[in-house]
């Protein structure tokens, strides 16, 4: 263990894309635990993923213009679906969506099958390559993500839960490509649960959470030569826990 394997020019982009996420999952997970429908983010991820390897399966160049319109169409697909299946079958939602979960990921399964790298990008959508993030990458995220939230801020207390969905649909499909199907599961649902009884600066204290939680997970990997997603997943569950405990002892 050095310190010296911290290094700020690896680690700073990818500190970043994770305040990037979790400036957009913190408003989203509170909105998912609040409407009961806890793992929309691992079916629209998984769908978005489904789509990625789809593209990649023409050999389109990753981050090209026909992978992001092919994601998207399957993510903002599959939100659609569900949205209709909200309005049509309320009562078995849960079931509908972990449903379509399992499908596009069996779905990706079978399109990497005969692919000799196939469990390599099955990885990479799972866990994410946070560190080979680039500062150049964040730059039209971050414009994505200003957008969205300006959108979601604005329309948030509306009844209709369509632009909840196409705005999810769009974030989780950026997210899933910066930092993995684990983590955007993590980012929206470990600082959600956290504060789901906090009234007053709940999400401040989210956002705390997120940005904490991936500070400490980067730093860890770098020191102990760990795969980075998984070690952040590790260490938001911490930084949630830690938070929690103390949000309820000042109650």
């Amino acid at each position: 263990m050095s310190w010296s394997a911290v290094d700020l020019s690896i680690l700073g982009p990818a500190f970043l894309a994770g305040l990037l996420v979790t400036a957009t999952h913190v408003p989203f997970g509170q909105r998912v635990l609040k409407r009961g429908i806890i793992f929309l983010d691992l079916a629209i991820a998984q769908v978005a993923g489904l789509g990625i390897i789809a593209a990649y399966s023409f050999h389109w160049q990753p981050g090209g213009w026909q992978v992001q319109l092919i994601a998207m169409s399957a993510a903002i697909l599959g939100v659609l679906v569900l949205h209709f299946t909200e309005k049509r079958w309320p009562q078995i939602q849960e079931a509908l969506i972990g449903s379509l979960f399992v499908l596009a990921s069996s779905g990706s399964v079978l399109l990497l099958a005969t692919n000799p790298q196939g469990s390599e990008q099955l990885k990479e959508l799972l866990v994410g390559q946070i560190l080979w993030v680039s500062y150049e990458q964040l730059i039209p995220i971050a414009m994505l993500y200003a957008v969205i939230l300006g959108i979601w801020f604005k329309l948030s207390q509306r009844a209709s839960s369509l632009p909840f969905y196409i705005l999810f649909a769009l974030t989780i499909t950026a997210s899933v490509q910066l930092v993995g199907v684990y983590l955007v599961f993590a980012s929206l649902i470990l600082p959600a649960l956290a504060i789901r009884n906090i009234s007053k600066f709940a999400l401040h204290y989210g956002y705390l959470i997120g940005a904490a939680g991936y500070l400490l997970g980067l730093i860890l990997a770098a020191l102990l030569d760990l795969p980075a997603g998984a070690m952040v997943v590790y260490a938001l569950a911490l930084a949630a826990l830690f938070a929690a405990w103390l949000l309820k002892a000042k109650q």
